[in-house]
């Protein structure tokens, strides 16, 4: 799910890395809040009588949809293309962790969506943060492979340890330190985890 191997007819093949591409598609809450603001809509919604917060709910409670879609999504083809975790259920826990963490990063992109100008402005942003930390991660190549100055940073990169956890848990059934990191990694970027 997460650079993973895939044993097809004898041969390795590389997966391309699904959960970091769940952390991309979080961009769109952030671009659709903004352009929801731009067209007025949140302007009509509080006129109706909803909570205040109902617009941003309804905006990451869909996200977390398009999270869990394409998680499966990226499953479902690997397992077409010969892709077997041998983590066995340790997967359904994988997934969640995928999900979890894009909802997490969705309140940055939900937060530069109310600052910021245009939804172009987010996407931007957002690639421009997004892009660097996935091909600076373990996402694609060994970290052992890399310059030492690199390799420094692709093992404090937070995505490399989603695509660590990911893997242990897929391709093991281990519950690593990466799994920590990553669910803290969440908590600090989620305004939902302060008091």
């Amino acid at each position: 799910m997460c650079g993973s191997r895939v044993r097809v007819r004898g041969k390795q093949l590389g997966l391309t890395e699904g959960g970091s591409k769940q952390l991309a598609t979080s961009i769109v809450t952030g671009s659709q809040l903004r352009e929801d603001m731009e067209k007025g809509v949140l302007d009509r919604f509080r006129s109706l009588p909803i909570a205040r917060s109902a617009p941003l709910a309804g905006a990451l409670l869909t996200g977390t949809l398009r999270y869990a879609i394409g998680t499966g999504m990226t499953l479902l083809v690997g397992f077409a293309i010969g892709w077997r975790p041998e983590g066995g259920w340790w997967l359904v826990l994988a997934g969640l962790l995928v999900i979890v963490t894009s909802w997490a990063v969705s309140w940055i992109w939900a937060l530069l969506g109310v600052v910021l100008r245009s939804a172009g402005a987010v996407q931007g942003i957002g690639i421009m943060i997004l892009f660097p930390l996935t091909f600076l991660s373990n996402a694609f190549v060994p970290v052992d492979t890399l310059p030492r100055w690199l390799a420094w940073f692709a093992n404090v990169n937070p995505i490399s340890h989603l695509v660590t956890a990911v893997r242990e848990l897929t391709n093991d059934g281990v519950v690593g330190a990466d799994v920590g990191w990553t669910l803290v990694g969440a908590a600090v970027s989620s305004p939902s985890s302060r008091p």
